[in-house]
């Protein structure tokens, strides 16, 4: 466990707020670090784990026109995962995530190790990229790293 996971989780109680996950290619990892912290059903609502595209349209509620517009990793993507696991999860605030793993599954403008991170709160949705260069293992925990961080950056930002 990293301090990261244990603030996000006191700022979260601090604001009275909860939290879902709607993962893809992180595989439940951001799930597996949020529920280490002790008193985190105080707060952490749930996740999905929408690996497969059936899932993401299905389940999640993400558009198979966006898929074909932007591909299944792309900010559009990871806003609409975000703001479907937000409403399904009956969130205050809901992270998703989609990316390229590794070490195969690039495409052409898609290197291996590009993530999308998406957060979705009653302020809105938003997204980031982020693009790592290191193993399937490794990429993944640094996906999972920059969404707890970002989390933490905007829960800070809520005062």
């Amino acid at each position: 466990m990293t301090n990261l996971e244990q603030e996000v989780g006191k700022l979260l109680r601090q604001r009275e707020l909860t939290l879902g996950l709607v993962e893809s290619a992180t595989g439940g990892l951001l799930s597996h670090l949020i529920t280490n912290v002790p008193g985190s059903s105080n707060y952490y609502k749930g996740s999905l784990t929408a690996y497969s595209n059936q899932i993401k349209i299905g389940l999640v509620g993400v558009k198979e026109d966006t898929i074909s517009s932007y591909g299944v990793v792309s900010s559009q993507i990871a806003e609409e995962m975000a703001r479907g696991g937000k409403k399904i999860l009956g969130a205050d605030i809901c992270l998703a995530d989609t990316g390229i793993a590794g070490p195969d599954g690039a495409t052409l403008g898609k290197p291996v190790g590009l993530f999308y991170i998406g957060l979705s709160h009653n302020g809105g949705t938003y997204s980031r990229r982020h693009c790592f260069e290191e193993n399937r293992d490794q990429n993944k925990y640094l996906a999972a790293l920059a969404a707890l961080s970002w989390l933490k950056e905007y829960l800070i930002s809520l005062k």
